[in-house]
């Protein structure tokens, strides 16, 4: 027979669920308030002294789970989305737009995967050069990001991927990408693969690694000088 609890622990788990609640009811508030998605630190920082940020939100996103919008998680961001279902309730027109060209794609996965890359990290694992405005198109939808620059002679820069690329892909976190298995189950490697071949396993932490160094604030400029000499090709909207 279980053992009844003392009223000092009712009081204890009636405050605490109470306690939940009204943390759960502010991070709703906050959120829908919002213009942008939020970090879990803004959202826990506006919570009252001691609230379990991680439950409230868990919470909330169980609430809203069948609902016609749901709460959506994206690196340590959260923000209200249509529910994937009912996005076609919502389209008022097609717009037509531009696919990213397959060097573009390449370029994108590989950042997404082995970040932080530089850019002749990028080319030796396409082996081919990076068309000029490769990057440029990639750091211009937001979906690749400047980190540092790499402990190496000429101090290249690094390349990872932004909140927005999860967002855009239905990602939680870059952990969610595939893995080898699931890339060969959707019958992306038909052939045989060379020995020892294995799909990286991305990480998008935002702590610079030990052979990085945080951006100057001319890093834009340095940027586009690391460009002036690269030959012009095709862009990376057009198919190569």
């Amino acid at each position: 027979m279980a053992q009844a609890l003392r009223p000092i622990e009712l009081f204890d788990e009636a405050t605490h669920a109470e306690a939940l609640r009204e943390a759960t009811r502010i991070a709703e508030a906050l959120l829908f308030a919002a213009s942008e998605p939020l970090d879990e630190s803004e959202i826990a920082r506006r919570l009252p002294a001691g609230a379990d940020v991680q439950a409230a939100l868990q919470r909330l996103r169980e609430d809203y789970a069948q609902r016609g919008v749901q709460l959506t998680r994206a690196g340590r961001k959260w923000f209200f989305r249509t529910a994937a279902d009912l996005s076609w309730v919502l389209a008022r027109a097609q717009v037509e737009q531009k696919k990213l060209s397959r060097a573009a794609l390449e370029t994108l996965a590989i950042v997404a995967y082995h970040q932080p890359v530089t850019r002749a990290e990028i080319e030796d694992v396409r082996g081919v050069a990076v068309a000029k405005g490769t990057l440029d198109v990639l750091l211009d939808t937001g979906w690749v990001r400047l980190r540092g620059r790499r402990r190496a002679p000429g101090r290249p820069l690094t390349y990872g991927t932004t909140d927005a690329f999860l967002m855009h892909f239905g990602l939680e976190q870059i952990g969610d990408l595939p893995g080898l298995d699931e890339l060969k189950g959707a019958g992306l490697f038909d052939g045989a693969l060379p020995k020892g071949f294995g799909v990286p396993q991305p990480s998008d932490d935002a702590a610079l690694k030990e052979d990085e160094e945080p951006l100057e604030a001319e890093a834009a400029e340095a940027l586009e000088m690391e460009f002036l000499d690269a030959p012009e090709q095709p862009d990376a909207l057009e198919e190569e």
